[in-house]
Formats: C-alpha cells, sequence, structure tokens
C-alpha cells in the first residue's frame, strides 16, 4: 500500500493556464519525487486594460511517499 501526500501551489504564468501549472510541477519537481497528479482547484486571470496579463492558478500537486 502506498501513502500518498498532497501539498498546495499557487503559480502564475503570462503564457496561460497550462503554464501556469507546468510551472507549478516544474518547481514541485525540484525537491518532490513520485509526482502522480495535479489538481486544478481555482484559476483567476488577472486583467489589465482590457486584456489577460497573468493567468493564476492553485494546484494541488500528489506524491508518492517511499
Amino acid at each position: 500500500m502506498a501513502v500518498v501526500k498532497v501539498i498546495e501551489i499557487l503559480s502564475e504564468s503570462s503564457n496561460g493556464w497550462e503554464a501556469a501549472v507546468q510551472e507549478a510541477v516544474n518547481e514541485a519537481s525540484k525537491t518532490i519525487e513520485n509526482i502522480q497528479s495535479v489538481y486544478l482547484e481555482n484559476q483567476q486571470a488577472i486583467v489589465e486594460n482590457g486584456k489577460i496579463v497573468n493567468y493564476r492558478v492553485n494546484c494541488k500537486i500528489s506524491f508518492i511517499i517511499k
């Protein structure tokens, strides 16, 4: 039986929500092994002068503890 831990990460990107999620996984991967999944809990876009300038995500990242 595996033990899974879940952490919450806030991330943002000017290139879209997918890029923001990938940035969260990239940062988590620097110190965490065995990442299994990412769950998007919340999405937000920052608007300036009628245009989206930043995409923000609240991710829950799951990984197996060995």
